[in-house]
C-alpha cells in the first residue's frame, strides 16, 4: 500500500527517518549523561503521602548501571545471556535494564504480579540464570527458583533510593507492614547495595555490543495462552525510540518531564516512557503503583510532567477521581494512549481537565512497541489509532485467504513491516513463521484504513465472534455501549450458547453514585447496534479483571462463563 498517510503528518515529522543510528540502545543513556550530567534523570514518587520523592541525575544513573554491569560480567554474564528483572517502576529497574545491555546481556522483564506458574515458564523459557528482584517479591521468587535455572539472585529494596531520612521513616512505618522486609537472604543471594558498593570503583565495561545484537525478550500472549518471547534487537528498539521521539515534535532535549506510571516491564512503558525519555534526556517521574490514582495525581501536581504515556483506564480513572479538583494537572501537554481502545468521552474529558492533547495510538510487543499514532497537532479521528509511524508500511489482508489486499474501507488483518519489527519468537519456529511472512508481521488484529491513511482497529482476530452466520466484533459493542453515561467500564465477549454456538455477553461497571438497569442497556443497544450485535446477557460487576497495563482480560471472563456452564 502506498504511504498515503504521510500527507497527514504534523509539520516537522519526516516521511522517513533513515538511516537510523547504528548504535546499541544504551548509547542514548551515555549521551544523556554526557550532555546533561547534573540534570535529574529520575524522580521517585513512592507514595502519595508520608514519603517525599527522591532523585538521581543522568550521571548517577549511567555510573550505577556501569557498576552493576561490571558486577554482572564478574558473575558470569556473557554476550547474549538472558538476565531477568522482577520489580515495578523504581529507579533500580532503569539502572538494571541498562546494566544488562552494557554487559552484553538480554533483558527479560517479568511482571511482578504474574502467578508462580507464569514466572516459572518465563524464566525457564528464557533460560535466565541471574535475576534482580525487589524484596517484596523475593518470597514468591524463591518458591519457584528450584524449578528454574536461576543460579544468582540480587535483591533490592524499594527504599534503596529513597534517601536516608525517607528510608528510615519507611523502615519504621511501612517496610515490615507492607511485606518488604526480609530478615535474612538465602545462602548465595546478595543485596543490591552490597553489590553496587563492591563495584563502585570498577572500570567501565568494554563489551562490544552492536545494533544487530539481541537486546530484549518481551513475553507476550500470556493472557491468552502460553507466553511467547518476542526477540528484539538493539536496532529495533533504537528505531522505535527515534520514531516515537519524532512524533512528539515539541519535545526538546533536556527540557521535558515524563510521568512513568505505566509499567516499565511492559514494552509500551519500556519504550515510550523510558527509552524515549532517555533519548530526549527528559526527567522520568516514576510511580510504582498506578492503580493508586491518588499517587498518580500527587506526582503530576508536584512534579509537573509534560509527557504522559498511559492507557485508557488510567485516564478514565483520573477523569472520575472524586478529588481531582484538588490537584493541578495542567502541566500535561502530550499523551499517547495505548493498549486498549480510547473512548471519545475519555479523550474529551481528559483534554478538558488538562488542556493537553491525548492521542490514541497502537503497537504490539512484536514491533516494540508503537507503530501508529494520531498526530500531536493535526486531526485526531474518533476511533482511529492514527497514522503509521515513519518507515512503517501497512496492508489490510483478506481474512479468508491471508494474501489478498483489501480495498480502502474494507476490514481484514493488519500486516506491517518496519525497522522496529522483531526478529522472531524465541524457540518457536512455527509461531514465528505464522507471524512473519514474506517480510510482513501479521498482527492478528482486524482493521481497516480510510482514504487518508487513518487506521481503525475493529477487533482482535481471535476475539471475533461468529454467531448466526454473522461476524461480531466485541470491541465495537464496547465502544457503542460506552456512550451510556453511567458506564465506567465495560467488556464484551463471546460465550458458549447451545443454540447459536456463541453469543455476546457484556460485563458492566457502573460509575460510583449512579444506577443502571439491564433494561436500559438493552434499550440503548437495540437503538444503536445491529440486531445480531445486541447482547443476550448482561452482568453488573464492581470491577473487571485486567492486566497491569489496563487491558481487560476477556479470556478470564469467558473462562468464568465456561465454568458456570459445566457446574
Amino acid at each position: 500500500m502506498e504511504r498515503i498517510w504521510t500527507a497527514k503528518y504534523d509539520r516537522g515529522v519526516p516521511a522517513s527517518l533513515e538511516p537510523y543510528p547504528a548504535v546499541p540502545l544504551h548509547a542514548f543513556l551515555e549521551q544523556a549523561a554526557e550532555r546533561f550530567p547534573s540534570q535529574k534523570a529520575i524522580i521517585f514518587q513512592p507514595s502519595p503521602q508520608g514519603f517525599a520523592s527522591s532523585s538521581l541525575t543522568w550521571k548517577q544513573v549511567d555510573d550505577l548501571s556501569n557498576h552493576l554491569a561490571a558486577a554482572l560480567i564478574d558473575r558470569g554474564v556473557k554476550k547474549g545471556d538472558r538476565v531477568a528483572i522482577f520489580m515495578p517502576n523504581i529507579p533500580q529497574f532503569i539502572i538494571t535494564y541498562y546494566a544488562i545491555l552494557k554487559a552484553g546481556g538480554v533483558v527479560v522483564a517479568t511482571n511482578p504480579l504474574y502467578s508462580p506458574r507464569e514466572i516459572e515458564h518465563q524464566l525457564n523459557d528464557a533460560g535466565a540464570e541471574i535475576i534482580i528482584v525487589m524484596s517484596l517479591f523475593y518470597k514468591t521468587l524463591k518458591s519457584v527458583q528450584p524449578k528454574t535455572k536461576l543460579k544468582r539472585v540480587i535483591v533490592t529494596s524499594i527504599k534503596d533510593y529513597m534517601g536516608p531520612i525517607i528510608g528510615l521513616l519507611f523502615s519504621l512505618a511501612k517496610e515490615k507492614k507492607d511485606g518488604h522486609k526480609i530478615d535474612a537472604l538465602a545462602e548465595g543471594d546478595e543485596w543490591w547495595k552490597d553489590v553496587l558498593a563492591k563495584y563502585a570503583a570498577a572500570p567501565k565495561p568494554r563489551v562490544k555490543v552492536t545494533a544487530d545484537d539481541v537486546a530484549l525478550f518481551q513475553y507476550t500472549g500470556g493472557t491468552t495462552g502460553l507466553a511467547k518471547g518476542a526477540v528484539a534487537l538493539h536496532r529495533n528498539l533504537v528505531a522505535n525510540t527515534v520514531q516515537s521521539r519524532a512524533w512528539f515534535v515539541d519535545v526538546k532535549d533536556g527540557q521535558d518531564t515524563t510521568l512513568a506510571a505505566i509499567p516499565l516491564f511492559h514494552v509500551y512503558g519500556m519504550v515510550v516512557a523510558m527509552s524515549l525519555s532517555v533519548q530526549a534526556a527528559a526527567t522520568m517521574v516514576l510511580v510504582p503503583n498506578a492503580r493508586d490514582i491518588a499517587n498518580v495525581l500527587v506526582a503530576i501536581h508536584r512534579h509537573k510532567p509534560s509527557l504522559f504515556p498511559g492507557v485508557p483506564t488510567l485516564y478514565n480513572a483520573i477523569n472520575n477521581h472524586p478529588d481531582l479538583a484538588k490537584y493541578s494537572i495542567k502541566s500535561i501537554r502530550a499523551c499517547i494512549s495505548g493498549s486498549a481502545p480510547l473512548m471519545p468521552e475519555t479523550k474529551l474529558k481528559f483534554e478538558q481537565n488538562t488542556g493537553g492533547r491525548l492521542m490514541e495510538g497502537y503497537g504490539l510487543s512484536e514491533a516494540p512497541t508503537a507503530t501508529h499514532c494520531n498526530p500531536l497537532h493535526g486531526e485526531n479521528r474518533t476511533g482511529s489509532i492514527g497514522l503509521p509511524f515513519p518507515d512503517v508500511d501497512c496492508r489490510i489482508v483478506s481474512l479468508d485467504d491471508g494474501v489478498t489486499d483489501m480495498p480502502l474501507g474494507e476490514v481484514g488483518e493488519l500486516a506491517l513491516r518496519g525497522p522496529q519489527v522483531m526478529k522472531g519468537y524465541w524457540n518457536m519456529t512455527t509461531e514465528t513463521q505464522n507471524a512473519l511472512r514474506d517480510g510482513w508481521l501479521f498482527t492478528g488484529d482486524i482493521a481497516r484504513v480510510d482514504k487518508d491513511g487513518y487506521f481503525y482497529i475493529v477487533d482482535r482476530k481471535k476475539d471475533m465472534v461468529i454467531a448466526g452466520g454473522f461476524n461480531i466484533y466485541p470491541t465495537n459493542i464496547e465502544r457503542v455501549l460506552k456512550e451510556i453515561p453511567q458506564i465506567l467500564d465495560i467488556a464484551a465477549a463471546g460465550v458458549p450458547d447451545p443454540y447459536r454456538g456463541e453469543t455476546i455477553k457484556v460485563w458492566i461497571v457502573v460509575k460510583p453514585g449512579m444506577t443502571l438497569t439491564e433494561a436500559e442497556v438493552l434499550d440503548f443497544a437495540k437503538k444503536n447496534l445491529a440486531k445480531f450485535e445486541v447482547p443476550t446477557s448482561i452482568e453488573f460487576r464492581n470491577e473487571l479483571p485486567k492486566t497491569m497495563v489496563g487491558k481487560v482480560l476477556r479470556r478470564a471472563l469467558v473462562d468464568e462463563e465456561k465454568k458456570k456452564a459445566k457446574a
